[in-house]
Order: structure tokens, then sequence, then C-alpha cells
């Protein structure tokens, strides 16, 4: 061990990095838009099945929107906490900041998808839909890490 604190070995290798993020994006895939979905068009089986059809799709999306967001993520984190500020905080924060910057924009890429078409929908009810997309988010992030 390098007597470095373990959370500054984190993630320890590009390995670990690729499989955090896919185990976080599958479950994400399949619980934030169920809910998201649900709240939306009600909790139906015909809401479900047409949800998994899209899944694929939305698992792409998520990856790549995760990868885009990683970068913005951390110049962000690094204004709200501090050097001194606990291993706790840094995590807290960054999830924070992740999360945000990719609900904003699977808020519009997400109902890309689920519609299967590209419109300007999501973006005129961007103030309607994103807060909710983004608090249903957090808490489901929250519950996972």
């Amino acid at each position: 061990m390098s007597g470095a604190p373990f959370h500054t070995d984190l993630p320890r290798n590009p390995k670990e990095s690729i499989t955090f993020m896919l185990v976080i994006a599958v479950i994400s895939v399949n619980t934030i838009p169920v809910v998201i979905g649900g709240l939306t068009s009600g909790f139906t089986l015909a809401m479900w099945t047409g949800l998994l059809q899209v899944m694929p799709a939305l698992l792409v999306a998520v990856v790549a929107v995760v990868l885009l967001t990683m970068k913005p993520a951390q110049p962000l984190t690094s204004r709200l906490v501090r050097p001194g500020d606990s291993f706790r905080a840094h995590m807290v924060l960054h999830a924070l900041c992740s999360v945000l910057l990719i609900s904003l924009l699977m808020t519009v890429v997400g109902t890309w998808t689920g519609a299967r078409q590209i419109s300007t929908e999501p973006l005129e009810q961007f103030a309607h839909l994103w807060p909710r997309n983004c608090t249903i988010a957090f808490l489901i992030e929250a519950l996972l890490a």
C-alpha cells in the first residue's frame, strides 16, 4: 500500500471504472425510466413493456452521457468541496454534480429515446420535466451509492 489515503486511489484502475459505470448504468436504466414513465403515463404493463423495448438504446445513451459529463463534474465538484473536507463530502458532492449534469442531458435525450423521435417537446417542457427527473435520479442514485 502506498501510504496515501484510500480515497485518493479510487477508482484504482480503468477496469474498475468501467465495471462500476456499467453496473450503475444498468441498474439506473432499469429503475429511473420506470419511475419517470410511471409518474408520466401511469404504472402499467404497457408502459413497462414499452420501456423494455428502448432500454438497450437508453443504456447506450446513459453510458455516452456519463462519459460526456465526467470531466465537467470534476471542476464543479472541486468548486464545492475543500481539500480538508471528508471523503464522504467529496463523494456525495461529486455524485450530486454528476447526477445534476447527467439529468440535464438525459431529460432531453431520454425523452427522445423513449419516444423514438427527436422533437422540441423535451426542450419546451424542460422547466417542468427536469426538476422531477433530477430528483428521481438523485434519490435512486443515492440509494445505489
